[in-house]
């Protein structure tokens, strides 16, 4: 109890110790800069604080469930010897915790309204909840084939330089017949998809494989598929744009 006691305090100061830059840059404008007086004092603080504590559950949580069991998960399928199992695998969790992220919810919902008051879609309920389904599914759809790729990748040995480059030349060339309303959407979602949920579950299933293949280094190979997963979703929501014009 009291070794989990230190851990957490270890965890809380850490914590505080990173969120400490922001909260000085905020004080510095708004006195020196804006000279004026921090509004709400009381409640800035009490916010800061769940901040704080926020963020090392959140940390906490990540090292004791989501890291090892992604970890283990990887090295069972890997040991099982089945590339199907695997492949299967792998897009269920991008297409899974691609479709929880609170950040893609938050941009599909954004740009559902802004594209119903544009008069891009109809104007009614039922129109923005389809057009945010269809680009929350897209993306996700995007995400799982990602981590499939980077699995394939891993496997194969294949280098992760020509992979990105072929990817951005094929974002640009596509950008030049997507539509000009859903651009910026689909360049916003290769950054949000990247989120809270999917970056430490799938960091953890890439270097979990790459630790049990002989041969393959975790450093070298076990990195690069968050690189894939925010790469698709640019091109992916460009061709749903195309597609639903």
């Amino acid at each position: 109890m009291g070794s989990a006691l230190r851990a957490f305090a270890g965890a809380l100061i850490s914590s505080s110790r990173d969120l400490l830059p922001v909260v000085l840059v905020v004080v510095f404008f708004q006195l020196v800069v804006l000279q004026q007086p921090i509004p709400n004092l009381l409640e800035l603080f009490i916010g800061i604080l769940l901040v704080v504590t926020g963020l090392t559950f959140f940390i906490s949580g990540l090292e004791m469930a989501l890291f090892p069991i992604g970890e283990s998960i990887a090295h069972a399928l890997a040991r099982k010897g089945s590339l199907a199992w695997l492949l299967i695998f792998a897009f269920a969790l991008g297409f899974g915790t691609t479709v929880a992220e609170p950040a893609l919810i938050a941009v599909a919902d954004e740009a559902a309204a802004v594209a119903s008051a544009d008069g891009a879609i109809g104007p009614t309920e039922r129109d923005r909840n389809a057009y945010a389904d269809g680009l929350r599914l897209t993306v996700a759809f995007s995400v799982g084939f990602a981590i499939m790729l980077g699995v394939v990748r891993i496997l194969k040995g294949w280098p992760m330089h020509w992979l990105i480059a072929g990817g951005y030349v094929l974002v640009v060339t596509i950008t030049f017949f997507a539509p000009d309303e859903i651009v910026g959407i689909a360049y916003d979602s290769g950054g949000v998809t990247t989120s809270t949920i999917t970056v430490p579950l799938v960091t953890a299933l890439g270097v979990g494989l790459a630790s049990s293949i002989r041969g393959r280094s975790p450093l070298v190979d076990g990195f690069g598929l968050i690189a894939l997963a925010s790469l698709t979703p640019m091109i992916f929501v460009m061709l749903y744009g195309m597609i639903i014009q």
